[in-house]
């Protein structure tokens, strides 16, 4: 019998074992997409508590960890409310042995572990003792500031979210300042300049503008504007786009057109009567709306090609779900979930449209239902070349899906329809400092997949091959993509 979490946790062969312990656990971070603060990174955030750390603060914190609150039956007080620090960590503390099955099981052990040494299950019992060796940590040690995690973690580099409105003021204060030897990169995050039908959409534009230093009224002026931000952002280190979508959006102008991505063309000017109208407050059409959003998606993915970014494309997020606790705490506190539209046809086009103007970036491929995979896969498959390995991905399994089952799966099937080798990785897509041991979880995982296979005959027992592939999957093939 193995010990709880012990040094060959997740590893059941002799050859993951080996993987991991000499090729996986060396290898640097590089964690392309996440959520963190750039200004708690700017000040070398030093945290006051593990409350904070774990469980954050109103409208900023952990959203899996609010959901099993809530499912445990804890109070809201406790979870986004006012309640003192000490005692949503016990409530929180008191959540942790039902959630035995969930990740958030392993996750929560890997930190105390990583961060504080602290190897004791954390439950009711154990929470006094364990709230005090952490705090006393958190106050003395170095290595628990912003700057040290990352020292302590190897993290070679990180890819905050920001908006294009965004001065990046904080980042240019990193950069600055040297306290540190990561990394820290913007991405280039438009989506509410393509959200034509959301509430605030005409302010946002405005806002937009003003980033710009010029007013924006039609489509010619927004794309300048949108292009004079990718170039803002690329002067200061940006490598990548993302964009959180429901589904892709492929409707061309009522012609039918789809091309060129010209404001002069027809396609344009169906587009920029589209957006006159919605920021004098007219109602628009269905169709309208979604050629808008088209042809606003092909004009980035081209901008982002031609300045060798990334473009990330995260799918099938149906958000806000409860509108009693969105009146009431706002977005992004718990209440998404997966969503099902089909994908394949519009997914396709999107990319071709791109492709036949020479014009498709290095992409990834995200959904939040794993129903889509096979679909990312197979279609992805169709627009790779460029002489770029890996040019599109089908990327790490995302939110509700980066659980054990879901890390594997994912991989699996990249195996079978695409090149696992090439694969890009792991990334936190948190908001949280505490987050670095998935990038363990990710590798261990990774690492039992291939001893699994190789001890049973399936692939070469080739330590020298199968090192240089973890050792890729877990850093190298992100670095040279990025």
């Amino acid at each position: 019998m193995n010990n709880f979490m012990d040094m060959h946790f997740l590893l059941s062969t002799k050859t993951a074992q080996r993987l991991y312990h000499e090729a996986a656990a060396r290898e640097p971070i590089f964690d392309y997409h996440c959520h963190l603060n750039p200004q708690e990174i700017a000040d070398n955030r030093r945290f006051p508590d593990l409350a904070y750390m774990w469980l954050g603060e109103h409208h900023y914190g952990d959203h899996y960890k609010w959901r099993m609150m809530r499912a445990n039956g804890i109070d809201e007080r406790f979870i986004t409310g006012n309640a003192e620090p000490y005692d949503k960590f016990l409530a929180w503390a008191e959540t942790v042995p039902r959630l035995i099955g969930n990740p958030l099981y392993h996750w929560t052990h890997l930190e105390l572990q990583r961060y504080f040494a602290i190897d004791d299950p954390l439950n009711k019992a154990s929470a006094p003792a364990i709230w005090k060796a952490a705090h006393e940590q958190l106050q003395k040690d170095e290595s628990l500031s912003v700057h040290g995690i990352f020292k302590k973690f190897k993290v070679y580099a990180v890819g905050t979210t920001d908006d294009p409105a965004d001065t990046l003021e904080w980042h240019e204060k990193i950069a600055a300042a040297k306290g540190t030897e990561t990394k820290v990169l913007p991405s280039f995050r438009p989506d509410k300049a393509i959200n034509i039908d959301k509430p605030g959409f005409a302010d946002y534009i405005a806002q937009l503008g003003k980033a710009a230093g010029k007013p924006i009224s039609t489509l010619e002026e927004l794309l300048e504007a949108l292009s004079a931000r990718i170039d803002f952002f690329d002067k200061r280190g940006c490598r990548a786009a993302d964009h959180g979508l429901e589904y892709i959006p492929f409707g061309p102008a009522p012609d039918g057109s789809t091309g060129p991505l010209n404001p002069k063309s027809r396609w344009g000017k169906d587009v920029d009567e589209t957006l006159a109208k919605v920021l004098d407050g007219a109602v628009v059409d269905a169709r309208s709306l979604e050629s808008y959003k088209t042809f606003i998606l092909c004009f980035l993915g081209a901008a982002y090609h031609d300045r060798g970014w990334v473009m990330q494309l995260h799918l099938a997020a149906i958000r806000n779900n409860n509108s009693r606790a969105f009146k009431d705490i706002g977005p992004d506190t718990g209440y998404d979930a997966v969503h099902d539209h089909p994908v394949a046809a519009k997914l396709a086009r999107f990319l071709d449209l791109l492709e036949s103007a020479g014009k498709l970036p290095k992409t990834i491929l995200y959904s939040l239902n794993f129903k889509d995979f096979y679909t990312l896969g197979t279609i992805m498959g169709c627009f790779q070349g460029d002489g770029i390995p890996g040019k599109m991905q089908l990327g790490s399994a995302w939110w509700f899906l980066d659980h054990r089952d879901g890390m594997e799966d994912q991989m699996k099937l990249l195996g079978n329809i695409g090149l696992l080798s090439r694969f890009v990785g792991m990334l936190t897509d948190s908001r949280s400092f505490l987050s670095y041991p998935r990038h363990e979880y990710f590798r261990r995982i990774l690492c039992n997949i291939l001893g699994t296979w190789a001890e049973a005959g399936e692939i070469p027992n080739d330590f020298t091959l199968l090192s240089d592939m973890v050792r890729d999957i877990s850093f190298g093939n992100a670095l040279r993509y990025f």
